[in-house]
């Protein structure tokens, strides 16, 4: 019989947040568990850190730039395949249950038309038909089956927005309805062959919920690098960040916001998060219960990671949308049931680029030419060696997310000098000996030694010692570039 394959993946989860990542003062007992029976990759790298872009690629084996899906809230072309789109003439259920962000939300789409669950709806403004904006997603079903009714309206349609849905009891959150609804499609298809993705939102923010609580401020240790924050030979965003969350931070369960400025803010705002990550481990371990009482554990391989990571007070920053580590660094388990039975851990670099064909080879089939990675399968039984070949991450310039409001308070730069900034792209190369440049078209350069210096607190860039490196690095960057016909306008 042909593999299953269980493809969990979170939003936002940094890579420490699981004690095989050196943070045991989370609770995650069933992602220990998991863990404990997987293939843990202790250097898997997003191809760009954030949502859309970056699902992108785990969705199709494309980098961001090849998709177009460059920015958040943009649409997945339907001209560019998903792995179920070519798997679609296999003898495989095809799934897709949670958050999308690849355009259409709450539409069945890509070659996950039969079973489709959505959870989020506050992507309206941004599908392609005005007639799918009345379009319910499955968890807002689910909430008015349960007496409860949507608490604000987009595009003249009712809605449950996240600061809702975040303050509701457990029983009702987002986890535990994608937990049933993932566990009712592997029980009806368990005699079958499947493909399941199940997409949380978690820990993404708002950054609170029902396991608040969970977790004392005062038990929080701070990152390493938290007293590491942006300087002048930092990108101009990132010190512009900084200082916006400073004063504005990030709102709490009572619509306050967190003005993050302290170490006790930091604390309360990470304590937060941890108990998200907690929530989402709950509903997992409910998932992969029900793999184990179907009796198909053997038979199943479940791949977990995270869309890209979050900064939670590294660098005094916290979300996404930077080059560091914490950033585009996520978690990544497969468990091959039939490979090994324990943990086994690889320190070799990866790229979420190479997910597509590596679930492609280990079901048996054929690897598409247009695919911009490649299957890790073959090292992964023993077969041969991982390559040489270094991990490229890309920045696609302004996103609303962030860039949509200018506050001249903070920086009072001219708008020629904000236009110049918001709208740079960046490419990122890091090499297998751990270094790390990022080249910007705005000219804010970094280089650091990831070896010896794993926290980046020091740009060796501007210290002018290494020309050969950089040189040499760069033209990674750029033959990269020429073989993935990449447009960035990038120079030294």
């Amino acid at each position: 019989m042909k593999p299953n394959i269980l493809f969990i993946f979170t939003d936002e989860q940094k890579q420490k947040t699981m004690r095989v990542y050196g943070n045991d003062r989370i609770r995650t007992p069933n992602l220990d568990k998991l863990s404990k029976e997987s293939i843990v990759f202790n250097n898997s790298y997003v191809t760009q850190p954030i949502c859309t872009p970056s699902r992108s690629s785990i969705m199709t084996g494309l980098f961001p730039h090849t998709t177009g899906c460059i920015k958040n809230n943009m649409v997945l072309n339907e001209n560019i395949p998903t792995i179920a789109e070519i798997l679609k003439d296999s003898d495989y259920e095809l799934g897709y249950f949670g958050k999308w962000h690849l355009g259409n939300e709450e539409i069945p789409q890509h070659g996950f038309e039969k079973y489709w669950i959505s959870i989020e709806e506050m992507y309206k403004d941004t599908y392609t038909k005005e007639s799918y904006k009345s379009t319910r997603a499955s968890y807002h079903e689910f909430l008015v089956r349960n007496g409860l009714k949507p608490d604000r309206e987009l595009e003249g349609y009712p809605i449950f927005s996240r600061k809702y849905t975040a303050s509701l009891p457990e029983e009702y959150s987002k986890p535990a309805f994608l937990a049933k609804e993932a566990s009712e499609f592997i029980k009806k298809n368990k005699d079958k062959n499947f493909v399941l993705y199940v997409g949380f939102l978690e820990p993404h923010m708002p950054f609170f919920g029902p396991f608040d609580g969970m977790y004392k401020p005062e038990d929080v240790i701070l990152p390493k690098n938290f007293d590491i924050p942006p300087d002048n030979n930092s990108p101009l965003k990132y010190r512009w960040l900084r200082e916006f969350y400073k004063r504005y931070g990030f709102p709490d369960r009572n619509g306050e916001n967190d003005l993050l400025q302290s170490e006790d803010d930091w604390r309360n705002l990470i304590a937060r998060y941890w108990g998200l990550v907690s929530l989402v481990d709950k509903y997992v371990g409910k998932i992969l219960q029900t793999v184990e009482e179907c009796n198909i554990s053997d038979n199943t391989v479940v791949v977990f990671t995270s869309d890209h990571g979050d900064m939670m007070g590294s660098h005094q920053l916290v979300a996404k949308s930077v080059m560091y580590e914490e950033a585009v660094k996520v978690p990544l388990l497969i468990k091959i049931p039939w490979l090994n039975k324990s943990q086994k851990i690889i320190e070799h670099p990866v790229s979420q680029i190479d997910l597509v064909p590596t679930i492609l080879d280990i079901l048996g089939h054929s690897l598409p030419p247009h695919l911009q990675g490649k299957s890790l399968y073959p090292f992964l039984r023993g077969n041969k060696p991982l390559d040489q070949e270094a991990i490229f991450i890309e920045w696609n310039g302004e996103d609303a997310e962030y860039w949509n409001v200018w506050n001249k308070d903070i920086f009072p730069i001219s708008e020629k000098e904000i236009e110049r900034v918001r709208g740079a792209k960046m490419r990122t190369v890091i090499t297998q000996d751990g270094w790390k440049l990022n080249i910007s078209e705005a000219g804010e350069n970094e280089l650091y030694n990831l070896n010896e210096d794993p926290l980046e607190a020091n740009n060796l860039f501007y210290e002018r010692r290494y020309p050969n490196l950089v040189r040499n690095l760069f033209e990674k960057i750029k033959k990269w570039q020429r073989e993935t016909n990449d447009e960035a306008i990038l120079d030294l």
